[in-house]
């Protein structure tokens, strides 16, 4: 990788610097056609860095110029973070913007206790991001400038039935997410958080009943718009903010015994 892989900064062009942390596929991997095609500077992470480098061909070939470039990484690996992190910043010339997409859910049958998937699931999908969202919080608070977004889920709102590990690593995403929005407002830090329904991407395979499905181009769409307005909490697509805040108003002796 040269010095300098982002090529040179037009000063009449400012490019929103932007780490993109899960590119490889789904979601990610279609936000980050998306920012590129919105005119970020994307330096693009995931685990697997041939998936990764064509993405970004594809969005490079899409723009023209050279905009994103692959940093192959594992999100667990999170000794190697700070470094990579300040490697990052200064080969985009600065940072604006985080998100966090990565994430994994492992099928887990209705009577199965796996510490080894719900290990995973808590590594991946909520340490994974405390590691980096950690280094931008630092970052931005000195600068006081910049924005933090990281994926949740619609069923981390609640504990459901189907899937405790998955949903509580959601849920305790939403809370950090949450906790930094409280200490960072007040430096002129925007932290969104992102609450996506069901998306047709491999994850909803583990799903019995789907409804409500939408692209994971449309998913990118509406979250890098949700991000562009600087919100807080967005649902994807937004009426899934009322279903979950009926699902939220539900006692819990009812819920309990819902299959759901």
């Amino acid at each position: 990788m040269t010095s300098h892989p982002f090529g040179q900064e037009r000063p009449l062009h400012p490019e929103t610097k932007t780490i993109l942390v899960g590119a490889s596929s789904g979601i990610g991997a279609a936000l980050l056609q998306e920012l590129v095609r919105r005119g970020h500077r994307v330096a693009a992470l995931a685990r697997r860095g041939d998936l990764l480098e064509e993405n970004c061909r594809q969005a490079n070939a899409a723009a023209g110029m050279q905009r994103a470039v692959a940093y192959e990484h594992d999100v667990t690996d999170f000794g190697t973070v700070p470094a990579l992190f300040e490697q990052i910043t200064a080969d985009l010339g600065g940072l604006d913007l985080i998100i966090y997409v990565a994430g994994v859910q492992p099928p887990v049958a209705a009577h199965e206790y796996d510490f080894a998937k719900d290990h995973e699931m808590v590594q991946v999908n909520l340490l994974g991001a405390m590691a980096w969202l950690n280094e931008a919080a630092s970052r931005f608070t000195h600068v006081r400038h910049g924005q933090i977004a990281a994926l949740g889920s619609v069923s981390g709102d609640r504990g459901r039935v189907a899937f405790p590990g998955y949903h509580t690593s959601k849920g305790a995403l939403a809370i950090y997410l949450e906790s930094l929005r409280n200490r960072l407002s007040r430096r002129g830090v925007t932290v969104t958080t992102v609450k996506p329904g069901f998306v047709d991407t491999r994850l909803l395979a583990n799903a019995a009943k789907t409804f409500w499905v939408i692209s994971p181009e449309e998913a990118a769409r509406q979250i890098a718009d949700a991000i562009e307005a600087r919100k807080q909490v967005v649902y994807v697509p937004g009426r899934w903010r009322w279903v979950s805040l009926i699902i939220q108003l539900i006692p819990s002796f009812i819920f309990r015994r819902l299959s759901i």
